[in-house]
């Protein structure tokens, strides 16, 4: 009974949407109240039926109902309650409900905290999110129904994909898609402006926040992935250029160029027409990547549809979604007016260049993510891989890098670049002295030493950009931490997310370049030395667990004779699916993680040990948490939070009395 209450309320959900995508826009056009009042209501309705349809299919992976067609194939009875409950996004459908449920929290999101919009835009901006989840809707009532009954059920599931069940990918995909859907916002809003014919200050104010928003959650969704990758897999790599990963990545490049350029909207009232273009191309890589992934196209652990018919339907959707809002932008961009006017070397010439190098380096990830795509169509057979991301992605976003620590010191329409420059001694001389440092220590080619060297400079900028405000060691302690307090939380997001950047970098490089692997036959008894560190096997023991079998091993860690660490990674079988996977042992120290793995026995004796020594990883998580600290900090910012002040009606007149 709840699984059909669950695809009424589904049915109920796109009801509602398309009230709210018809009369709300009908009555900003003629401007009726009565009418566009509905789209906060009808937000919040469309909210409130999504999430009884989710929660209805969540019911029946909990209570491990069989007769649902969606639970028989990805649950299993013996499966931990967490990965029941994650179960139900970690396949096609369920993935699709949960966009449609994100969907709707943003919307319902605009309608209770947008009351400081205007009538008609905010009328505008719910019906745009509305016609959007229709689109989703439809996918998922006609092609992708997550309630489909069968009749008789089985007495068990298929159990879900093994390398799902994990706690990082039961939280990874719910924060992708807040980042994915979350763009849905900023696109909304542009898709109302060319409407409305009117971008300013103001709306680049209220874009703002959704914006930082959605960054913030992809940014830790893509961490999260590239955690999980990490550790799971076992292959002691984070990112592989893969096509999965990069679909993720390039709505967060877009999205970061977008977060830049509506800066310059709100301060300065220019660059109107261009942050428009980048909040319809945001999220139209949004939907690209989920096209991609979800219609059969790409097969990988994420990739849950095979079906030709689900993929035409996301394509036509995309070309609807994508080229009519490019036909609006190119039809309503040129009535946009053009702001102020900067010089070359400002704050807006910064900003410009921040974006031209996000939107070159997105454009190349796209180029190597398409082309194998493309190619296989006509015929043939290409692979893209990290040789040409290092030849081209890398070249573009050194220079990035680099301006980062000066951007901030811009000052709005005309800046002294020598004076910035003198700003910047104390990172100068960090820069130097991180790059002399690691050439001592490592002694390894140059251009890593000179990557690690721009990581520090970016580091010290943004510590001395934020010194600078609160004239640290130029005045008291005391009138410092004062002005400290007084900042705004963008002022200090922005310095953390900046640090945090350059931490991960630092991270990036030294793990890729003066990582250490072995790849040893050992016994029980058998020791090892890989980077200093003594790795002795003392046994391999088979253990039950809930759904799998595992062999374990214990690896004892000395150095120098003394205890580091125990470590027990792990060869599971999941006997449903017969699946291995690999659970690494991982032992982390603030400059490096001790990694192991074990893979399949030789044969005679000894177990495949995977030992790997990955210098400065952690810090990649580091700056990723410390990138999503700031964005959230800048989130506290008054500024952001209240907007455009809403205007008080006047008084009413009153007689006097006699």
């Amino acid at each position: 009974m709840i699984p059909e209450i669950g695809h009424f309320a589904l049915i109920l959900t796109l009801a509602v949407a398309l009230v709210q995508g018809t009369l709300p826009m009908i009555g900003a056009a003629r401007g009726n109240d009565t009418w566009m009042a509905s789209a906060a209501p009808t937000a919040v309705l469309q909210l409130i039926f999504a999430l009884a349809a989710f929660l209805a299919l969540m019911h029946a992976y909990v209570t491990s109902d069989f007769t649902v067609v969606n639970v028989a194939l990805n649950s299993n009875s013996a499966m931990p309650m967490l990965y029941k409950v994650s179960a139900t996004w970690g396949n096609h459908e369920g993935s699709m409900l949960l966009w449609i449920v994100i969907l709707a929290v943003f919307g319902a999101a605009v309608a209770l905290f947008g009351a400081n919009l205007p009538v008609s835009l905010r009328a505008r901006v719910l019906s745009v999110q509305a016609w959007i989840a229709i689109g989703f809707l439809a996918f998922s009532l006609f092609t992708s129904n997550p309630f489909e009954r069968m009749f008789p059920a089985p007495l068990d599931g298929k159990d879900l994909n093994p390398l799902l069940q994990d706690p990082g990918l039961a939280f990874h995909p719910p924060m992708l898609y807040m980042g994915y859907v979350g763009f849905s916002i900023a696109f909304s809003f542009a898709i109302a402006a060319l409407i409305e014919g009117r971008v300013d200050a103001a709306w680049a104010r209220w874009v703002r926040p959704w914006t930082l928003a959605a960054w913030c959650f992809l940014t830790g969704g893509i961490a999260l992935g590239s955690w999980w990758a990490y550790y799971e897999l076992g292959w002691g790599g984070w990112w592989f250029w893969d096509p999965v990963e990069n679909v993720s990545f390039m709505p967060w490049l877009m999205g970061t160029a977008l977060l830049h350029s509506a800066i310059v909207v709100e301060k300065r009232d220019a660059l109107k027409s261009w942050t428009v273009l980048l909040a319809i191309l945001t999220f139209s890589l949004s939907l690209i990547g989920t096209f991609i992934v979800r219609s059969g196209l790409l097969t990988s652990v994420h990739a849950f549809a095979t079906d030709p018919e689900r993929g035409l339907f996301i394509l036509v959707l995309l070309f609807v979604t994508i080229g009519g809002s490019l036909i609006l932008y190119a039809v309503r961009a040129p009535s946009l007016k053009a702001g102020g006017l900067f010089a070359t070397v400002s704050r807006e010439g910064g900003l410009i260049l921040n974006n031209l190098l996000l939107s070159v380096a997105c454009a190349t990830v796209f180029l190597g993510t398409m082309y194998p795509l493309i190619a296989e169509t006509f015929g043939y057979k290409a692979t893209v891989g990290a040789p040409f991301y290092n030849l081209t992605f890398v070249p573009i976003m050194a220079p990035l890098v680099a301006a980062m620590a000066l951007g901030p010191l811009l000052s709005w329409k005309r800046a002294d670049l020598a004076g910035v420059v003198s700003r910047l001694k104390f990172a100068f001389l960090a820069m130097i002295a991180a790059a002399a440092l690691t050439l001592y220590l490592q002694r390894g080619p140059v251009i890593p030493v000179l990557a690690m060297g721009l990581a520090a400079w970016l580091f010290a900028g943004a510590v001395a950009e934020w010194a600078g405000r609160i004239k640290l060691f130029k005045t008291s302690p005391s009138d410092s931490l004062k002005r400290a307090i007084g900042l705004p939380g963008s002022a200090h997001g922005m310095t953390l997310a900046h640090a945090g950047m350059a931490v991960a970098i630092a991270g990036m490089v030294a793990s890729s370049t003066w990582k250490v692997e072995e790849i040893l036959v050992m016994r029980p008894g058998d020791t090892a030395t890989v980077a200093g560190y003594d790795y002795r096997l003392e046994k391999i023991e088979r253990l039950q667990g809930p759904n799998y079998i595992s062999d374990t091993a214990t690896i004892a860690v000395t150095r120098g004779g003394e205890a580091v660490a125990v470590q027990k990674p792990e060869k599971r079988t999941y006997p449903v699916q017969n699946m291995p996977t690999t659970e690494a042992a991982i032992h982390t120290t603030v400059l490096a993680d001790l990694y192991t793995a074990i893979g399949d026995p030789d044969g005679k004796g000894g177990q495949i040990v995977r030992i790997f020594y990955e210098p400065l990883v952690p810090w990649i998580w580091a700056g990723s948490l410390m990138m999503m600290l700031g964005g959230a900090l800048s989130l506290s910012d008054r500024r952001l939070r209240v907007g455009a002040p809403k205007r008080k009606r006047a008084p009413a007149l009153t007689e006097a009395r006699a």
